[in-house]
């Protein structure tokens, strides 16, 4: 099976993805759209994703931890005050290096690793969209 085709495996989503590295958002911005179909918006902070974000505008959210001013658990926190079942990944470079507690946990959908392969986010989508 080929990558395009594990990750149309994901019907298209609207997808926000939050970075401050514009490297890697815009590389899930072209693996997200050309690869899967999905309609990718970016932003660079927490602060502009939480004046874009609109409750039903995105099926999911792809947030980095680090951010400037607000890191990614609290645009996740903040997000998810507004709209409970708003999907939600976090991905951090860091993991090994934070003491994780359930609430910050309960936040997120799904916590992801940098640096990841193109399977391992194809996984993601389908364990957040429960896709077999």
């Amino acid at each position: 099976m080929s990558q395009t085709q594990i990750l149309q495996k994901t019907p298209p989503k609207r997808i926000l993805v939050v970075d401050d590295g514009p490297e890697l958002a815009k590389a899930l911005r072209m693996i997200l759209s050309f690869g899967g179909g999905h309609r990718v918006d970016i932003t660079k902070d927490a602060e502009s994703a939480l004046a874009q974000f609109e409750i039903g505008k995105y099926d999911l959210v792809i947030t980095d931890l680090k951010l400037p001013q607000m890191n990614g658990f609290e645009l996740a926190s903040a997000i998810k005050q507004h709209s409970p079942d708003q999907h939600i990944i976090l991905i951090t470079g860091h993991a090994d290096l934070i003491q994780w507690d359930a609430e910050q946990l309960s936040k997120i959908d799904l916590l992801m690793e940098k640096p990841f392969t193109f399977q391992q986010l194809q996984q993601a989508l389908a364990k957040v969209f429960s896709v077999n």
